[in-house]
C-alpha cells in the first residue's frame, strides 16, 4: 500500500474522538484504536530504540499530521479535539490518508516533493520520537537523549533521581531506602494535601526498557499492604495492560504507574534536568497565498 505506517491511523484517531463527543485524553484514543484494530499487547509494548513504545508513537505522529492539515486541534492540557474542518467528515479512506500525509509532508520538506521521499519518511520518521507539539523539529531528539540518559544512570543513582523528582513534586520526607528484600519498596514519602490530609506513599523505580508485568505490579502492592496508603512505581519502561488494570483494582491501596514517556513529561513540566529554549517553525500555510 506505500507510505509510512502511522498513516494508517488518520482515521481511527479521527472516528474515535468522534466517538468520544469529539475530544479525548491520549491514553484514550490510543486504548480505543487498539481495541479497534485488535492490536496485541506484543505490538503495543514493542519500544523504538528511543524507549518510546512505537504503537503509541506512531499513533502520535498521525496526530501530528492531522493537527497540520487542520482536522485535529492542538494539544491544549494534554487534550485531543476534532476542529470544526474534522467533525464534518466521519472517515478516511487510505487514498484520502495518504493524500492528506503527502500535503503535510511536502511542507515539513520545504515544499520538494513528497512522493520522492516517501520512502525515506517511512525509514526515518517511523523511528523518531513525535514531538509533544504540533510542530515537527529535531528538537525532539533530547527526549530520546534524555531517556538515554536515564537508562545509563546505575540503580542507585536513578532511585535518587527519582526521589528529587518526587520532592519537586511536592512529596516531602522523601526516602531513598533500597533494602534489598522489602519486595521491591525503593523509598517512602509524604503527599500532604492539605493541613488536614496527608498520604503516605511507597515507591519502587524500574530503570529499564522492558514491560513491567501484572506480578510484578501485584508483589509491590503485596510488600505495601499495611504500610501506606498509595504506591508508585516509575520505570523507563512501560506496563501492560493487565498491570495497568491491576494497578486500580477495586479493593485494594491504588498504585500509580509512571511509564517512560510520562517520566519524560515530568522532567518537561518541571524543566528538571532540562533548560528551556525559545525556537521557531515555518508556518508554509500563512506564506501559500504570496506564491501566486
Amino acid at each position: 500500500m506505500g507510505g509510512p505506517k502511522f498513516v494508517q491511523f488518520f482515521s481511527p484517531i479521527m472516528e474515535v474522538l468522534k466517538e468520544l463527543g469529539g475530544s479525548g485524553r491520549p491514553s484514550e484514543v490510543r486504548n480505543s484504536i487498539a481495541k479497534q484494530l485488535n492490536i496485541s499487547e506484543q505490538d503495543r509494548t514493542e519500544l523504538l530504540s528511543g524507549g518510546a513504545p512505537r504503537f503509541d508513537n506512531q499513533v502520535a505522529w498521525a496526530r501530528l499530521y492531522l493537527v497540520k492539515a487542520g482536522l485535529v486541534d492542538s494539544s491544549k492540557r494534554g487534550v485531543w479535539s476534532l476542529s470544526d474542518k474534522g467533525r464534518e467528515i466521519n472517515a478516511l479512506s487510505f487514498d484520502e490518508s495518504m493524500t492528506i500525509f503527502r500535503q503535510i509532508h511536502a511542507e515539513f520538506q520545504g515544499e520538494r516533493d513528497a512522493q520522492e521521499n516517501v520512502s525515506q519518511e517511512d525509514e526515518t520518521v517511523e523511528e523518531t520520537i513525535a514531538p509533544n507539539d504540533t510542530a515537527v523539529s529535531d528538537d525532539s531528539l533530547y527526549r530520546k537523549n534524555l531517556i538515554e540518559v536515564l537508562m545509563s544512570l546505575p540503580p542507585s543513582g536513578f532511585e535518587r533521581l527519582c526521589q528529587r523528582l518526587l520532592r519537586e513534586s511536592g512529596f516531602e520526607q522523601v526516602i531513598v531506602t533500597g533494602r534489598s528484600g522489602d519486595g521491591g519498596i525503593d523509598g517512602q514519602g509524604i503527599l500532604q494535601i492539605n493541613p488536614f490530609v496527608s498520604f503516605k506513599v511507597l515507591f519502587q523505580c524500574k530503570r529499564y526498557s522492558g514491560t513491567v508485568s501484572v506480578s510484578q505490579v501485584r508483589d509491590f502492592r503485596g510488600a505495601m499492604m499495611g504500610r501506606a496508603d498509595k504506591g508508585i512505581i516509575l520505570t523507563t519502561g512501560t506496563f501492560t495492560s493487565d498491570s495497568q488494570k491491576e494497578a486500580v483494582r477495586d479493593g485494594v491501596p491504588p498504585i500509580e504507574l509512571v511509564n517512560g514517556e510520562k517520566l519524560l513529561d515530568m522532567f518537561e513540566n518541571l524543566e528538571l534536568g532540562l533548560v528551556p529554549r525559545t525556537t521557531y517553525n515555518i508556518d508554509f500555510h500563512f506564506f501559500k497565498e504570496f506564491q501566486s
